[in-house]
């Protein structure tokens, strides 16, 4: 069986990955891997601007090591009232290091304090790349729109998910049901619009 390298060694995004592929194309026809399960230990600067240019970096990269087609995406945080901030560097926004999402979480809800309800719109958005080793590379993206709550509510999903209130669902991100989750996220969205990139990249070219 042949192999979709996933470019993260994030937990919670490599579980998010599989039940993705699992609910969007049960019989999904290629072993899906991590870098560390090809024993890939480099990381690429995210050195892009935009959720594309990173993504499209990390897909490259990780294409590049490991010989295989990759996916990689780059998802994050739009906050209206902060100018799309945290954007492109949601994962370190602060200054704070990767996995330390209470502090980012706390940071946020401190710059919006004075912000009234009306104004705390915001998205996640996400842009899936799909590139293979000759470096041939494609792109796809979604986003979810929401606002951001008053304070953390939930316990699912990771990152931002506890403050971002999603009005048709009366809840957070964190309060879902990963099955509802897996359906409506910005991932999701993505990569429903990337399948047919793989189909056609992976499967009938590779």
């Amino acid at each position: 069986m042949k192999s979709l390298l996933i470019a993260t060694n994030n937990p919670g995004k490599l579980r998010e990955f599989r039940e993705l592929f699992h609910d969007l194309w049960p019989d999904f026809p290629l072993k899906l891997v991590s870098p560390s399960e090809v024993n890939i230990a480099l990381e690429p600067e995210e050195s892009g601007h935009t959720f594309a240019e990173n993504a499209i970096l990390k897909a490259r990269f990780f294409a590049a090591h490991s010989g295989l087609p990759t996916l990689a995406d780059d998802s994050g945080l739009e906050i209206d009232a902060l100018g799309g901030a945290p954007g492109v560097h949601s994962a370190r926004y602060g200054n704070t290091e990767r996995g330390q999402d209470t502090q980012r979480i706390a940071l946020v809800l401190q710059q919006l304090q004075a912000v009234p309800w009306p104004q705390r719109t915001a998205r996640f958005r996400c842009v899936v790349a799909i590139a293979l080793p000759d470096s041939r590379c494609e792109t796809a993206s979604g986003s979810v729109e929401g606002y951001i709550d008053w304070h953390p509510q939930g316990t699912h999903g990771f990152g931002y998910d506890p403050i971002f209130y999603l009005p048709e669902f009366g809840c957070t991100m964190a309060q879902l049901e990963h099955a509802v989750k897996n359906r409506i996220s910005h991932r999701a969205r993505a990569l429903q619009a990337a399948l047919p990139l793989i189909r056609r990249l992976v499967l009938e070219q590779g």
